[in-house]
């Protein structure tokens, strides 16, 4: 874990911007390669990549080689070992998706969290703590650690004014996709008229306001850099511009289409 977490959130409340992207391969190489490409942070997706246990260890390695902060997206908000796993093996932050309602917020914060915050177990060696010892990691680690919560169901914008208001919670990540899923977008616009729709403006609006009035940090999952200016206006100052995966695939495209040309 990188030290100085609590200031590199603060700074990001004031107004600092952090741009990154998530990692769906399971390649420790591609992220020690995008840790000195100059991203802020990179998140490990164990949501939606085949990672294992020692697969995570060694890209959370590979990107603290660099430059960058590691978070990790877990399975949710009862994944208390994938939580454990994350955090001992050094993530400076985690990403919780689908929460629904501020009771599943403040289960998954008792994982993240020491005693007397939480209830996450305590152990010594591990990478976390490696540096400073037991006691100076786990001194910082309740206010270092970035705890992070996926806005993108329908519940989560009906109870975003409790969700928000919940001590402890550090990001609201908007995740479009799954919320237009939720609010039945895909059906209703054709694709791609949806991310434009008076629905999920204004679910979005209530995710800003009640994110504001917490003084709690916006980040966004987004494709490219095309909307981050329109966003970062909204308040969203922690962007994500895709997946490695998606960079692969839109250059390798953009290859073959000079190569046709």
């Amino acid at each position: 874990m990188r030290s100085g977490g609590e200031a590199w959130k603060n700074a990001i409340r004031g107004g600092e911007k952090a741009y990154g992207l998530f990692l769906n391969s399971a390649s420790p190489t591609i992220a020690a390669q995008l840790s000195t490409a100059g991203y802020d942070w990179l998140l490990v997706d164990t949501q939606h990549g085949p990672m294992n246990p020692e697969t995570l260890s060694h890209m959370l390695t590979s990107i603290h080689n660099g430059k960058a902060r590691a978070l990790v997206r877990v399975g949710g908000y009862g994944d208390r070992q994938g939580i454990q796993q994350a955090l001992d093996l050094g993530a400076d932050g985690i990403l919780i998706p689908m929460v629904n309602t501020a009771d599943e917020v403040k289960k998954a914060l008792d994982c993240m969290k020491y005693p007397m915050d939480g209830s996450r177990s305590v152990y010594f060696p591990q990478r976390s703590m490696n540096a400073d010892g037991l006691l100076g990691y786990c001194g910082r680690a309740n206010k270092d650690i970035i705890c992070a919560f996926q806005v993108e169901t329908h519940d989560a914008i009906k109870n975003i004014k409790e969700i928000a208001a919940v001590p402890g919670v550090d990001m609201l990540f908007l995740g479009q996709n799954d919320l237009c899923m939720s609010m039945g977008l895909y059906v209703k616009y054709q694709f791609p008229l949806m991310y434009t729709s008076p629905e999920l403006n204004e679910a979005t609006t209530a995710l800003v306001d009640n994110a504001k009035k917490n003084n709690v940090i916006l980040g966004i999952f987004l494709f490219g850099t095309d909307r981050v200016k329109e966003f970062e206006g909204k308040g969203f100052n922690f962007l994500a511009i895709g997946n490695d995966l998606h960079h692969v695939h839109t250059q390798a495209a953009a290859y073959m289409a000079n190569l046709k040309k």
